[in-house]
């Protein structure tokens, strides 16, 4: 599609014209095209469109202008054909190549015509830029908007066309220009630069009465209108046309043009409205000082003062320089004095970052230094440099800088000029010495990663095929250097299937974005950081990639790493100084998945396979010996099964809170400590684990995970031929089974656990393992069957002198008798087991016997005494973080509020059961819930809701 706003506007698509509708609609696409890929609010839509006058529901009136919009050329109107308006960010944005839309077109033809020195093809980029325009800009649209940026436009047009006469003047094109400049006279009859350009060119064809009449009806203009006479430049030209002394001059070269040395705006840029407004707050002065951003954006924690100099940040492939040239082209006219760019080269495939001497050489010979006035000595050089550019309005980009030395010679002494850093090096120094401002450059969204594959590759490619793109979109990570190598890879084989790609990146993953072209080569590119980095640092940076889990926190990686903890600060420190390392919220240290494969893949290379494993040992008992004092904490009336280690790394946790919280941040790292004991065949920590794992996510309903986690345990424990650990394994494995409806596998397990504590005398895991197995007896229904097991589990913990353990029993054992009607019996039982909780201090034992009083209170009826022990249940549950024993609370709960015909109070706590059910995967249990829920809504069951839960049903395990 090409976009025409230098006279009317208007909309081209395969070479033909299309109707864009109304004035207002033309110019709701006239200010999305002015703000090319940027997201303009839907409050400055309304503003520049409508101004103090918007319409009746003026916001839907919008969304069906942006509707027609997008369905421009499309023969039934409602199919859109190429112009893709997406909302975002409380606003619109039209994403499309700024060469598509003749006026950024033209602004870019304008900025290359001023740089080039050669001056033949100076004058056709200047000709270009001109035969754009068609006439006054947005022609028939008026609103206050339209009129300020027409007015700015006429005056850019206006600056070329004087540019573009100067040239061709020197050119000696002056006979061909007496038309256009007898015109523009017209047009302009005060401005005094276009009456010098008339003369001249009049002179030099030849015809120096005429321009000598026409200086005296300029300065006799002047001198009514304004009162003044002609300024001493006309003036002079006027004394050389009487002398004849104004003939035409053709040169070879121009003179030093103000330097343009930006590169191109990157055409693949999408997304990022956060960093570029934020780049905006710290870097731009607007003309009314208060320091506003574009509306709509939000700029959190973002309060100091501006600075003239920012720092882009983050991984190599992040971005940095695209947002920077971006920035840059966004804001030209806010430097008017030209724009500097050198590539420092910090990390590159050579491994020398360029002297700083060296780009200052390059600045003064943009600036039009001879070189025989550059001068010898570094300081003297940086000091011309400075002088050259005080008091300037300019940009200085500095790309891809290694460290905060190579940066400070090529600053300039005073504020005026504005400079632009890329670095994978955060350049700590510059913010403390200058006040610079740093910017963190985070992986692009979903949405921002699916537009950049939508730019390159088209839609029609991208919509024939949705899932793979999402596979890609997931594979690459949000990495724009990965989704534009893969992106090029596909354009070039328009006949190869994105899946392919797709399947090639998720099988080879970094290896399939390497290559030929370096800077295209995501491995080479990552390898340019990682040769900066100490030995020590490379060692770390390995280790931390092999770690386990996703993220390390800084005693896991003491222990992973075996430095002391000084040394492993400086070391984890420069690795987040060159963004190969991030901390999260928790203060731990993540990688960018791609960064994490090539970490692996250095440390295979490059760390011997008995230091990795000795590190992944040290990692692996860290996680054990800590999750196990964690667990403790959670669930101090649990039987260790061993004690710490002496010399063993293991953080100190002070409370049940605490511990909690510790494993809400690493149970994923502590999980993946177990793999890696598994996969190594370290078999006492591998079920170690599992049992250390175990409270937490029996108590988080993770039961799914808990079975695939014992079925491992049980593996290692039957290498360890150990009956005790093999006793546990079965018997947690049964208990997980239970918990997830597998009668008979569950079963299975418990009968193992039970004959093995018994053939091996192990009086205390043979009570656990009747305790498990009464249970799940009762979850299946055999009440009376699991009575007389509960029954000889409370004799078993007797005999031991365990008494939480005889507490638990005889709650279990009036939970049965009170399925098996015997309801004195149960209230007896439950009422002696809370006592005993109490006495010995145990809340969970407590939460469970009221869990099961509420129960015994609901099948007989008491249902206003059944609502209070279920809610002294539900407290004590929400106080131990046990999701699982919540959810079941909740749903026992809202049966007793029907009961009481507390309809509203029913439903409150069975939809906040039903939310807990479906994120434990309890899928049956939350759709049980939903059902009732539905039917009670219908109009012939109001205010009729009925408990569908199974009062069969035992309580928390």
């Amino acid at each position: 599609m090409e976009f025409r706003l230098l006279g009317q506007v208007e909309t081209w698509i395969d070479g033909l014209p299309v109707d864009v509708g109304h004035s207002r609609q033309r110019c709701v696409l006239a200010v999305l095209l002015m703000e090319l890929n940027r997201v303009v609010t839907v409050e400055q839509l309304l503003d520049r469109v409508w101004g103090e006058s918007p319409p009746y529901r003026a916001r839907q009136v919008l969304s069906n202008y942006i509707s027609r919009l997008r369905h421009l050329g499309s023969t039934d109107g409602k199919t859109p054909v190429g112009m893709t308006i997406q909302r975002r960010g409380g606003g619109y944005v039209l994403p499309a190549d700024p060469d598509d839309v003749d006026v950024h077109r033209f602004r870019r033809l304008v900025m290359e015509a001023g740089a080039e020195t050669d001056g033949t093809r100076a004058a056709t980029l200047w000709r270009r830029a001109s035969e754009l325009w068609r006439g006054e800009a947005f022609a028939g649209l008026d609103t206050p908007w339209i009129a300020a940026v027409r007015e700015g436009l006429a005056r850019e047009r206006l600056a070329a066309d004087t540019e573009r006469v100067d040239l061709a003047l020197r050119l000696g094109q002056h006979s061909i220009l007496v038309p256009e400049l007898a015109a523009r006279t017209a047009e302009h009859p005060l401005d005094e630069q276009v009456a010098g350009q008339y003369l001249l060119a009049l002179h030099r064809s030849g015809r120096q009465a005429e321009a000598l009449t026409h200086y005296g009806r300029v300065r006799n203009r002047l001198r009514d209108e304004l009162g003044v006479d002609p300024g001493s430049a006309l003036r002079d030209l006027h004394q050389r046309i009487l002398r004849d002394d104004a003939a035409p001059v053709v040169p070879t070269t121009l003179p030093a043009p103000v330097p343009r040395q930006l590169l191109a705006p990157p055409k693949s840029f999408v997304g990022r409205a956060e960093y570029l407004a934020r780049l905006d707050q710290a870097l731009t002065d607007p003309p009314d000082g208060s320091g506003a951003v574009r509306p709509g954006i939000a700029v959190p924690d973002l309060q100091a003062a501006k600075s003239s100099i920012g720092v882009i940040g983050g991984i190599g492939g992040i971005g940095k320089t695209w947002l920077a040239l971006t920035w840059a082209h966004h804001h030209l006219n806010r430097f008017p004095d030209g724009q500097l760019f050198v590539d420092l080269r910090g990390f590159s495939p050579d491994g020398a970052p360029m002297d700083p001497m060296v780009a200052v050489r390059g600045f003064l010979d943009a600036l039009g230094v001879r070189s025989d006035r550059v001068p010898v000595d570094p300081h003297a050089r940086a000091g011309l440099f400075r002088s050259l550019v005080a008091d300037k309005k300019m940009l200085i980009l500095l790309d891809n800088a290694a460290d905060t030395d190579q940066v400070t010679p090529l600053l300039p002494g005073t504020d005026t000029c504005t400079v632009l850093i890329t670095s994978r090096s955060r350049l700590p120094g510059l913010t403390a010495t200058h006040s610079a401002h740093h910017i963190n450059l985070d992986i692009l969204t979903d949405d921002e990663s699916r537009a950049l594959l939508t730019h390159r590759l088209g839609n029609r490619r991208v919509e024939a095929e949705p899932g793979t793109v999402t596979d890609l979109v997931e594979s690459c990570g949000g990495l724009p250097l990965a989704l534009g190598i893969i992106a090029g890879r596909a354009h070039t084989s328009p006949e190869v299937p994105l899946s392919e790609f797709a399947a090639e990146l998720r099988n080879l993953r970094l290896s399939a974005l390497a290559g030929d072209d370096t800077v295209a080569n995501l491995p080479a590119v990552l390898s340019w950081s990682y040769r900066a980095l100490t030995a020590e640092q490379r060692s770390l940076f390995g280790l931390l990639g092999i770690a386990p889990g996703l993220a390390t926190g800084v005693h896991a990686a003491t222990a992973l790493s075996g430095l002391s903890p000084a040394r492993l600060r400086e070391a984890l420190r420069a690795l987040e100084d060159s963004s190969l390392l991030a901390r999260d919220r928790q203060g731990r240290y993540r990688m960018h998945d791609l960064v994490r494969g090539f970490a692996v893949s250095m440390a295979h290379r490059d760390l011997t396979g008995d230091v990795r494993e000795a590190a992944l040992r040290r990692a692996v008992d860290f996680y054990l010996h800590t999750a196990h004092v964690a667990d403790r904490l959670l669930h101090p009336h649990r039987t260790p099964v061993h004690d710490s280690e002496p010399g063993a790394h293991t953080l100190l946790l002070p409370d049940a809170p605490a511990a909690a919280t510790w494993f809400r941040t690493e149970h994923t790292c502590v999980l993946a400590a177990h793999h890696i004991a598994a996969h190594h065949g370290w078999h006492r920590p591998t079920w170690r684990l599992a049992w250390a794992l175990n409270t937490f996510y029996r108590r988080s309903g993770e039961h799914h995970r808990l079975v695939v986690m014992w079925q491992t345990a049980l593996r290692a424990a039957e290498q360890l031929r150990d009956p005790a650990a093999l006793s546990i394994a079965h018997r947690s494995l049964g208990c997980a089974h239970a918990e997830l409806g597998h009668h008979t596998d569950a079963l299975a397990h418990l009968a193992q656990a039970v004959n093995l504590a018994w053939d091996h005398e192990d009086h205390a895991n043979h009570a656990l393992a009747q305790e498990a197995m009464a249970r799940t007896l009762g979850e299946f229904g055999q009440h009376q069957a699991a009575l007389s097991t509960a029954i000889h589990a409370r004799e078993c913990f007797r005999s031991l002198s365990h008494p939480i353990g005889e507490a638990r029993a005889l709650n279990d054992i009036g939970w049965f008798a009170a399925n098996l009607g015997r309801y004195q019996q149960a209230r007896t039982h439950c009422g002696n087991a809370l006592v005993m909780h109490r006495r010995h201090n145990n809340p969970e034992g407590e939460a469970r016997t009221f869990y099961n009083l509420g129960h015994i209170d609901h099948l007989t009826d008491n249902h206003v005494q059944a609502v209070r022990h279920h809610q002294q249940a539900l407290l004590l549950f929400r106080e131990l973080g046990d999701l699982h024993a919540q959810a079941q609370t909740l749903d026992v709960l809202g049966c007793s509020h029907t009961a009481l015909d507390q309809d509203q109070e029913a439903e409150a706590v069975w939809q906040e059961a039903m939310q807990l059910y479906r994120a434990q995967q309890r899928t049956d249990d939350a759709d049980r819930i939903e059902h009732s829920l539905q039917a009670s809504s219908a109009p012939h069951t109001k205010n009729t809701i009925r408990c569908c839960h199974k009062n069969a049903e035992p309580g928390p395990s």
